[in-house]
């Protein structure tokens, strides 16, 4: 009965099919045919997810200081490389300022012989004060000068010794000011340099919200820019597939826009999950394609399993729109089966219904080959 109902529907199908159907040869010459076994075989189980495309470095610029707008040197798909000046601000205080610094670090340098003619007159008047009370003393001890005489070279050395003493503060506090202005015309510098705002790192620009003349206030986003190769599809999954995904896993990604599927891996799951629709975000890291964006739509096959189901290879397999069908050969006949076809892999096809273990299909199917067609089997 089952195989009386396979023919009529298979005779049904090829009546209905737009091209030319096939002549039975059931009485000619047997047809050389290679036949498989239809087996049962571990089929990895798979979970997909989709989701969007998203570059892994973003650099959102915004000015760091209040200003208007001078020039803007990019547009929205420029590519851009490090340290490229893009937007430059009118920065006349900036200027200012800078300026005024310099003149005082200049100012602070400028007295540095002066300071030094200081110390050196004041360290040769300390030495003399010095040999002269050492005579002095001598002197003095000998009952050869008077008292006053003594008191007045140990009060020269003393007023030698504090000019000296006086000197040298002014050397360390002119050092000081040296200092504080090398940091005041520094954070001038800095100040001058927020200014321009330079790439910081190659590019493309993805967003822009500036024109010349526009106000540019601190914080505010002026430029989006998402670094080249770096990108990773990122895809909510199911909070019940958690235990199953890990860091560092094989993902299959296919993505429609390119016609590519490609081999990834896991590189971040994000273990907080999404209140609202109770998945949690798995961020796959993709290699280098070109013509790669962010925003494009991608596919995410997860291996979470295996199980044991039918398959034939895909040659075996006839379709006709969603008409699926191969041919079993019993007895030396071969047989047109309806089947349903599930997943393709490898050049394989997952059976669903229509054949059962260890019947031979043929592969791949001759051209003359009909329901009922008598076929010789070949190695």
């Amino acid at each position: 009965m089952k195989g009386s109902l396979a023919v009529f529907l298979a005779t049904l199908w090829l009546a209905g099919c737009s091209e030319s159907p096939r002549k039975v040869e059931a009485n000619g010459t047997p047809i050389p045919v290679k036949t498989v076994t239809v087996t049962a075989e571990p089929w990895p189980e798979e979970y997909e997810a989709t989701g969007t495309v998203r570059a892994r470095t973003v650099a959102v610029l915004s000015s760091k200081v209040m200003g208007y707008v001078h020039e803007v040197h990019t547009n929205i798909g420029d590519h851009v490389t490090a340290g490229q000046l893009l937007v430059v601000l009118d920065a006349a205080d900036l200027e200012a300022n800078y300026r005024r610094a310099s003149a005082g670090r200049e100012e602070a340098h400028s007295a540095i012989p002066e300071v030094e003619n200081g110390v050196a007159a004041a360290k040769a008047n300390l030495e003399l004060a010095r040999a002269t009370f050492k005579r002095m003393s001598e002197l003095f001890a000998s009952k050869s000068i008077s008292n006053q005489e003594y008191d007045e070279s140990a009060a020269r050395l003393k007023a030698a010794e504090a000019a000296y003493a006086m000197a040298e503060s002014k050397r360390v506090q002119l050092t000081s000011k040296i200092a504080q202005t090398d940091q005041e015309l520094s954070a001038a510098g800095i100040q001058r340099s927020y200014a321009q705002l330079r790439a910081p790192f190659a590019g493309t620009v993805i967003a822009k919200s500036v024109e010349p003349g526009n106000l540019a206030t601190p914080g505010a986003p002026l430029l989006t820019i998402e670094r080249e190769g770096a990108y990773r599809l990122e895809v909510p999954v199911e909070e019940s597939r958690l235990a199953l995904i890990r860091t560092g896993s094989k993902v299959t990604v296919t993505l429609d826009a390119l016609g590519r599927t490609i081999e990834a891996a896991i590189g971040e799951v994000t273990p907080s999950v999404d209140a609202a629709s109770r998945a949690y975000l798995v961020k796959i890291d993709l290699p280098a394609i070109p013509q790669l964006r962010s925003g494009l739509f991608g596919r995410a096959r997860f291996v979470v399993g295996s199980q044991p189901v039918l398959w034939v290879p895909a040659s075996a397999v006839m379709e006709s729109g969603q008409v699926q069908s191969v041919f079993v050969v019993e007895n030396g006949t071969a047989h047109l089966r309806l089947v349903t076809i599930g997943r393709k892999s490898a050049g394989r096809a997952e059976v669903l219904s229509g054949l059962n273990e260890r019947e031979q299909v043929t592969t791949p199917i001759p051209v003359r080959l009909t329901d009922g067609t008598k076929v010789e089997l070949r190695p």
